[in-house]
């Protein structure tokens, strides 16, 4: 029996998605980028059985970080960031290193660019939440106090598009004309993708 849980989860005025993945066998879960009315997410635990092990955060903006204290405070879940982030969190994470669900992997890829310290998580190979860095047809900004166009260039081009073409892109929030994707979708019609030098991706970028 297939025991992978996974859920996503809208919410807020600009259109967030949450996340909710586990082991539904093992009885563990994340959660993702968790909204500031957490009821969503501990509702769904709660139907499932599933104990919050890590909270999760893609970077440190204040609208995918909201729920972190409230979920702590009521689970003892672990805040989970980027080892760069000023998210106040319990596991600081780095490029390649995988949290651990049972036999859920969620591999952590350092996606910076739209901020420092973006991340996605790759889980077991078949589903990539891709934050504020890769949106359904879109990508994330760059002209943000934070923001570099050249780091968001290796991270969507020599990062996430060397992933497999049939794993399955979920974004950070609801932009596009679907609320997730694959990666080979995107590759083939998302306009920001596009085959372009670093040099000229930064300029495209920076275009009103």
């Amino acid at each position: 029996m297939d025991s992978f849980f996974f859920k996503q989860l809208k919410s807020g005025m600009l259109g967030n998605f949450s996340y909710v993945v586990g082991d539904k066998e093992a009885g563990l879960a994340a959660a993702v980028d968790p909204p500031l009315d957490t009821r969503i997410i501990l509702d769904l635990l709660s139907k499932n059985n599933l104990k919050l092990v890590y909270v999760i955060n893609t970077h440190g903006h204040f609208d995918h970080t909201e729920g972190n204290a409230t979920l702590k405070k009521l689970t003892g879940a672990k805040i989970v960031a980027h080892e760069s982030s000023s998210v106040r969190k319990d596991v600081a994470v780095k490029d390649g290193e995988t949290l651990k669900l049972d036999d859920v992997k969620i591999r952590v890829i350092h996606t910076p660019g739209h901020s420092h310290d973006g991340i996605s998580l790759l889980v077991n190979n078949k589903i990539v939440m891709t934050g504020d860095t890769l949106f359904v047809g879109e990508c994330g900004r760059a002209d943000l106090p934070d923001s570099d166009a050249g780091e968001l260039y290796e991270s969507l081009f020599n990062k996430l598009m060397k992933l497999d073409d049939r794993v399955e892109v979920y974004p950070g929030h609801d932009y596009g004309v679907k609320p997730h994707s694959t990666i080979g979708y995107e590759r083939e019609h998302n306009y920001t993708l596009k085959p372009r030098s670093k040099n000229e991706f930064i300029l495209f970028m920076a275009q009103p």
